[in-house]
């Protein structure tokens, strides 16, 4: 939005971590990245985490991401990509019209709940702890209303912090049994919250949890996203994209002095993530695709 449709966005937060998956039939033969050549795989839009993190693991195997028709007939190193709404993705898994999907929980739980679908890979398996939505502001706003934003921030770090240690009742309090805010039951939002099960991680190692929290918009994971949308197949005009200078663009793009405030008089970010003490808001991005 702020280099494409020149709207003055900025970035304020992280809102979680992780918290997507690709998706695939319990009985299917798809595996990994290696055997999506020649299928058919919805993401829920161009210009979204999840396309970007599909599009790193197909290049990885040397597949080709397009984007034709799906009557149109592939080569069998051709992965096809379409938009399909998140809410629409399971059924049609279940209906044969896709072979996979990603997106966000909880239309990958609800599909291994209701439609014994199973899960090939968590995307914060692959890039470790990335992140997904994010806290965003017109820049107008922020200098009109810096006392809101601060509130707000401070809210959103506590909402945060009350959801990493209080994990059953986020998902009950998420559920249509709780305070309704998704359309689906507890034991699906269980089973986001829950620690991801060893079928489904390649990487124990890292102690990722299947969704997390952690506020602050790390400057190394905004440059590596803007670095990986100009290799990221979209429709429409992307030689905007091409014109960004990474480093110029990511700082330009994040407003992170109120999510610092608030994490700071919450106790420091380690309470969030395993950081270093020495250089507490800085991080090295971690990508591994098998």
């Amino acid at each position: 939005m702020r280099f494409k449709q020149k709207i003055p966005v900025k970035v304020l937060a992280w809102n979680h971590t992780n918290g997507s998956a690709v998706t695939v039939k319990g009985d299917s033969d798809i595996h990994s990245f290696k055997d999506l050549g020649g299928r058919q795989i919805a993401v829920p839009s161009w210009y979204s985490m999840h396309n970007l993190i599909l599009q790193m693991g197909i290049r990885s195997q040397g597949l080709k991401p397009v984007i034709k028709p799906q009557s149109a007939r592939l080569a069998k190193d051709e992965v096809n990509l379409f938009i399909l709404p998140p809410p629409d993705m399971p059924t049609a898994l279940l209906g044969n019209k896709i072979d996979g999907y990603i997106v966000a929980d909880p239309f990958n739980a609800l599909a291994q709940v209701k439609f014994n679908a199973r899960i090939m890979r968590l995307t914060g398996d692959i890039w470790k702890n990335h992140p997904c939505c994010v806290i965003a502001a017109n820049e107008n706003f922020i200098k009109n209303n810096t006392v809101l934003i601060q509130k707000s921030m401070n809210a959103i770090v506590r909402a945060q912090a009350w959801c990493i240690n209080n994990p059953k009742e986020t998902a009950h309090l998420l559920s249509r049994n709780g305070g309704g805010y998704l359309p689906v039951s507890k034991d699906v939002l269980s089973k986001v919250f829950e620690n991801p099960e060893k079928s489904e991680v390649t990487h124990p190692d890292w102690d990722i949890a299947r969704i997390g929290f952690q506020p602050f918009p790390f400057p190394s994971a905004t440059r590596f996203t803007i670095d990986q949308m100009k290799q990221t197949l979209v429709e429409g005009d992307t030689l905007f994209l091409k014109k960004l200078d990474t480093s110029m663009a990511a700082d330009d793009l994040v407003e992170n002095q109120f999510v610092t405030k608030a994490i700071d008089e919450m106790g420091g970010i380690n309470q969030f993530c395993n950081c270093s003490l020495s250089q507490p808001y800085t991080r090295e991005e971690v990508i591994e695709i098998n």
